[in-house]
């Protein structure tokens, strides 16, 4: 057999599994009456290992594999300050957000969405807060899932040949149908597969790379060119403007863990505070790990692959490393990380905005005596639509690539959400009026930025949006009246822990 069918051989194979996943779990849930929160939040029933995954998976998206390795390999370790940030961001996220955010949703009436939580935790019939975080979500969600879509056609392209926007629309079926059918815990344990494919993945091709290079007569595909700063964490080799704005822009990447909602409700569903410690060490562990070798994984291709892609082809650096290392069934397993990454992370987005519109826009505010029945449709409806809206970006000429795409809705999140989640778990003082503030401002600001300002600054937007957002929140509730002695309480009961 060719290798071009082994590879879809392995293809196929690994895409079997995750529906057979949504399969199991479609079935389940039709013996269930957990209803949307089942379906939405898998009924706070995760453990550790599996919600530490799925966080995990959901976050490092397709980019990972791709954009990071692309970007290291091409202009050297001055692009590794984002996965500083990041793993700092995941340790502050996990220490200081997520215990206390699954005991404060808990409180908070049972809270199922981000934008639920945001209301009920000052226990508020004022529904404004809620349209603006679900248009949030549809906005940015598209954009996000749009990414995963792009990395699927890039990954069918190049391996099989196949044209980009069939790939990228046979890829955004397969994610619907899983979704559909088993919901929250199909997507959870979809993760937790993929999560464990990608770190075998990134482990294993440094490791057969480095044994290659070392046999007699080894080669580089190309000519080796290496630029004087390339191993400087300096990307300019000097302390100048550049340097600074990349090193805070990097770092500022780990802001947006405190505002990333399908990330957020991982926390949220694990099934106790003793699973929750366990998630921590995993999560932690994994996310280190998996942005370590994705570093290795680039400086290792520098000297297998030489100068061979350049800025128009460095995203395939991986794809190129795997196929000239591995057998072919083995190189496609392999390969399925990248489905697995942006599979992981588009079923959560997707996911994660139709809880967001149906429970917290469509029940309260058009059908308040909504069934379950009918709260699922609904979700299943907008799933649907923000899929075609992705896919339409992804296709559309104007694109700008993976790596692009995924900074703005990670700006975009990190900056509206981060400030309030923040305060609300850890101000007693902090309102309604001030949580409504954050949000847009920090948002508002994030947008601004990013059209007028970052071409001139090099700054990052998740960074002011996020310092305005917080000023914002912070000022609009020093000037408002202070919460109701019943939220009050309800912010004394969160704070104790509990090993439920």
């Amino acid at each position: 057999m060719s290798r071009e069918t082994l590879e879809i051989i392995a293809f196929v194979l690994y895409l079997a599994v995750v529906l057979c996943v949504g399969v199991v779990f479609f079935l389940k849930g039709r013996k269930s009456l957990g209803g949307e929160k089942e379906y939405f939040l898998g009924g706070r029933k995760l453990n550790g290992w599996v919600a530490a995954l799925s966080a995990g998976a959901s976050d490092m998206s397709a980019w990972v594999l791709m954009g990071l390795p692309g970007s290291i390999y091409l202009c050297g370790m001055g692009q590794v300050w984002i996965s500083i940030g990041l793993f700092i961001g995941t340790i502050l996220a996990w220490i200081f957000v997520a215990p206390r955010l699954r005991r404060f949703s808990i409180e908070s009436n049972d809270s199922i969405t981000i934008p639920q939580y945001l209301t009920n935790r000052f226990k508020s019939n004022n529904r404004l807060l809620l349209i603006v975080c679900a248009v949030i979500f549809l906005v940015a969600y598209c954009i996000y899932a749009a990414s995963s879509i792009v990395a699927c056609g890039e990954l069918f392209n190049t391996v099989f040949g196949f044209d980009k926007t069939w790939a990228m629309i046979g890829a955004t079926a397969i994610i619907l149908v899983y979704t559909f059918l088993g919901g929250f815990n199909a997507v959870c344990w979809t993760d937790f597969i993929q999560g464990m494919l990608m770190l075998i993945a990134l482990m294993a091709v440094p490791i057969i790379a480095c044994f290659a290079m070392g046999e007699a007569g080894f080669t580089p595909v190309a000519a080796v060119v290496t630029d004087e700063n390339y191993y400087n964490f300096l990307s300019s080799g000097k302390f100048d403007w550049k340097s600074i704005s990349d090193i805070l822009s990097g770092l500022g990447w780990g802001l947006g863990y405190f505002g990333m909602p399908h990330i957020l409700v991982r926390y949220m569903s694990i099934r106790s505070e003793k699973e929750m410690k366990k998630s921590r060490v995993v999560g932690i562990f994994w996310t280190g790990l998996i942005i370590l070798m994705a570093s290795v994984v680039a400086l290792v291709a520098h000297e297998y692959l030489g100068n061979a892609l350049d800025s128009s082809s460095k995203d395939l650096v991986f794809i190129h490393m795997v196929r000239g290392l591995m057998p072919a069934f083995i190189g496609g397993l392999l390969l399925s990380a990248i489905l697995a990454a942006s599979m992981s992370t588009a079923d959560s987005q997707l996911l994660t905005s139709a809880s967001a519109f149906s429970a917290d826009v469509y029940k309260p505010i058009f059908r308040k005596n909504a069934s379950s029945k009918e709260m699922l449709i609904v979700g299943r409806v907008v799933v649907a639509i923000i899929s075609v809206i992705a896919l339409l970006i992804a296709t559309s000429p104007a694109c700008s690539g993976i790596m692009k795409l995924v900074s703005n809705a990670w700006g975009a999140f990190g900056a509206a959400f981060g400030p309030s989640i923040l305060l609300s778990l850890y101000w007693k003082r902090f309102t309604y009026k001030g949580a409504l503030a954050g949000v847009v401002v920090g948002f508002v600001v994030d947008i601004v930025w990013l059209i007028f300002l970052f071409p001139i600054t090099n700054v990052y937007e998740i960074i002011p949006g996020f310092i305005a957002g917080l000023i914002a929140a912070v000022l609009v509730t020093l000037m408002t009246k202070k919460p109701s002695a019943e939220v009050e309480q309800l912010f004394d009961n969160a704070s104790v822990k509990r090993e439920d």
